[in-house]
């Protein structure tokens, strides 16, 4: 129904524009005219467009995941912190 609508605005507009356009003896006269169409023809559509649902796009790919992380352990290593030697956990993984 809105499609229709716009369809329907948008022919009137051309149409008028085409009636707007037509020459006379003074040129001046047809250009505020014309100026003024092309304004309110432009708020016409722009409104419309700007009223209508957004459109989404159709279904996606979406790929398996991957196997699961290696596991992981704890460890004790010992290190040295300057003062003495220091055991502390940490985690490996593979």
């Amino acid at each position: 129904m809105k499609k229709t609508l716009v369809a329907a605005l948008t022919v009137a507009m051309v149409a008028g524009s085409l009636v707007t356009a037509t020459p006379s003896a003074q040129a001046h006269d047809g250009v505020g005219v014309g100026i003024a169409a092309g304004l309110l023809g432009g708020a016409i559509i722009g409104g419309a467009i700007a009223s209508s649902r957004p459109a989404y796009g159709g279904p996606v790919y979406v790929a398996e995941p991957g196997p699961p992380p290696p596991p992981c352990y704890w460890q004790r290593q010992r290190y040295w912190d300057g003062y003495g030697w220091v055991i502390r956990p940490v985690r490996v993984c593979y």
